[in-house]
């Protein structure tokens, strides 16, 4: 009789102890369960530089043209604040109308793009974007002396430095692939659209620097060499 409120106190000690550990390894787990971790990666990660390899090879190829570079911040490895900035250029001799145009303007691009990948730290990214572009520039327009056909007068005529101006927005999607150390190469698809123009008295100019000529559709693309710094 004498050992019974002892095994008894005991038990109830041990009872106890079992509950309280149980609790706090519930707790712990509630914890880990409901706590997020924390993200090491820092906000800021760096910016990049890039050229754009397809403007500069089409104006050497053909009548127009631009040349382009941008510069791209990293925030976290998902948000990326750009603005680009180029010099679109075009000498085009209509063979069929004989009409003559020149322009060369600067344009500009401000925007952002998202990395889409589920795995945002990955060295290799795919994004998508929005863009507000606008560019403001002078053309050349002229055609030589001919006679009319019928009442045999000179019917060539010219204009000069005519203010032009034009803003667009575009829709962009691209892929941004690591090469080796710093080195990326990039490409983009774009989708334009115009918001607002002003060409003077002229009507429709055949290009636009940065957005393209009226013939084309209004997709675009861009291959892009990039620098991580």
């Amino acid at each position: 009789m004498t050992y019974r409120p002892n095994i008894s106190t005991s038990i109830s000690g041990l009872a106890i102890s079992l509950l309280l550990l149980l609790t706090a390894t519930g707790t712990t787990k509630a914890q880990k369960i409901f706590t997020l971790e924390e993200d090491s990666i820092p906000l800021f990660r760096g910016f990049q530089v890039s050229f754009d390899v397809a403007g500069a090879a089409q104006l050497a190829l053909s009548d127009y043209g631009q040349y382009e570079a941008a510069l791209r911040l990293n925030l976290h490895d998902q948000w990326f604040p750009i603005v680009e900035a180029g010099l679109g250029k075009a000498r085009h001799d209509d063979e069929v109308t004989g009409i003559y145009y020149k322009t060369s303007a600067p344009y500009f691009r401000v925007g952002v793009d998202i990395n889409l990948l589920k795995n945002k730290h990955a060295d290799n990214r795919l994004y998508g974007g929005l863009r507000y572009a606008f560019t403001s520039y002078k053309v050349d327009i002229a055609r030589n002396d001919f006679p009319d056909p019928v009442w045999q007068w000179d019917t060539g005529f010219g204009v000069h430095d005519v203010q032009c101006s034009h803003h667009w927005v575009e829709a962009v999607v691209g892929i941004d692939a690591k090469i080796a150390g710093p080195l990326h190469l990039g490409w983009s698809v774009r989708y334009k659209r115009r918001l607002f123009h002003n060409e003077g008295d002229i009507g429709q100019t055949w290009y636009v620097p940065g957005y393209g000529t009226y013939s084309d559709t209004k997709l675009g693309a861009t291959f892009n060499v990039i620098i991580d710094i």
